[in-house]
């Protein structure tokens, strides 16, 4: 499987940093999960980013986007000694504070 450079507590640290909760979603109160789907392509790089379960909020969800698309490159995944594309996917919570 691809790995974030850092593992997933580095994954966690990078996405609490950059995702901005867009204005108007903030003034709806909305909140929710997207799950975002992505490939890690052979060389670590991100690709083919789309929603997979929307949050019902098209701001959060373009959010959600936005912030994969700013990941560093990846340790790809690997099969039979060989660098592959891998689907990826996580999810993203938004929540007010």
């Amino acid at each position: 499987m691809p790995e974030f450079p850092g593992g997933t507590v580095a994954l966690m640290k990078f996405l609490a940093e950059n995702i901005k909760y867009p204005e108007d979603a903030r003034k709806e109160k909305a909140e929710g999960r997207a799950f975002i789907k992505f490939v890690v392509k052979s060389d670590g790089s991100i690709s083919d980013i789309e929603v997979m379960k929307s949050t019902g909020n098209e701001s959060l969800d373009k959010e959600a986007m936005r912030v994969v698309s700013l990941m560093p490159k990846w340790t790809p995944g690997t099969q039979d000694g060989k660098n592959v594309n891998v689907k990826y996917t996580i999810p993203l919570m938004f929540r007010m504070q």
